[in-house]
């Protein structure tokens, strides 16, 4: 085999196994694409709740230089979310940037009046009958009458909180069925943008203590002031589902 056949096999096979490792990817939150004008990203809509009048503005905008949702919450609380099917045993990889202005400062994720935090990231995963108690059934099935869809059987919150210890996991006062996981704490980060990378098969089972992880519903940016009457405001990054770790830029 003469040099220059040896070196086109050379770059085909270099290219075929790189083609290999690239990762499958699913962008739900492509917020880095250029803003259009009092416009959310497609598929994403804002997430009210019925007992709170005030809500979290949600507005894309670019922050240096970057396509990103910044939240400003003032004594307020609202999501911003997509509804999304993603089976999580091929897409195990959660990879986003974030950065907060300021923690709240009376923030307490393990009390009802305190359950606030300048940034979340909510994994929501879909209702399934056989996996819940016959009480806890009665109750989606009753909800589903109300909002005219089964709500998620559980939740996985990724925090920056104001104090908890980062790698904590707190159950949400409110509701059991939602964990929460702190990510980053406190202030010595702010102003500036963090890369996360977790893996949803990991945390779903140390949360919740089964194997058995359901397909993954949806996701939602939050950032909520309601319970301590603060002030808070954040920026999201895109939101990626990979097969393989992204890298850090």
């Amino acid at each position: 085999m003469n040099q220059f056949l040896l070196s086109i096999l050379t770059i085909v096979c270099v290219f075929f196994f790189s083609s290999s490792l690239a990762a499958e990817q699913i962008v739900v939150g492509n917020f880095s694409e250029t803003p259009q004008k009092g416009t959310f990203p497609d598929h994403w809509a804002p997430l009210v709740f019925e007992s709170v009048d005030k809500h979290t503005i949600y507005t894309h905008v670019v922050n240096e230089g970057v396509g990103s949702i910044q939240a400003t919450s003032m004594a307020g609380s609202s999501g911003l979310a997509r509804k999304i099917t993603i089976d999580p045993r091929h897409y195990s990889s959660l990879s986003f940037r974030w950065k907060i202005k300021d923690i709240i400062g009376a923030a307490d994720l393990s009390h009802e009046k305190g359950d606030d935090a300048p940034a979340r990231v909510w994994v929501t995963f879909a209702y399934e009958s056989g996996k819940v108690g016959w009480w806890e059934m009665m109750k989606f099935k009753g909800l589903k009458l109300l909002y005219s869809d089964y709500p998620p059987s559980a939740c996985l919150v990724y925090v920056w909180a104001d104090n908890e210890k980062p790698g904590a996991i707190i159950e949400n006062p409110n509701a059991s069925r939602v964990k929460i996981i702190v990510l980053e704490s406190g202030a010595e980060k702010k102003g500036q943008w963090v890369f996360e990378q977790r893996n949803i098969l990991e945390d779903y089972r140390a949360a919740f203590g089964s194997h058995d992880v359901p397909m993954i519903s949806g996701v939602a940016v939050m950032t909520d002031t309601d319970d301590t009457g603060g002030e808070a405001v954040a920026w999201y990054g895109d939101i990626i589902f990979s097969d393989l770790p992204q890298q850090s830029e």
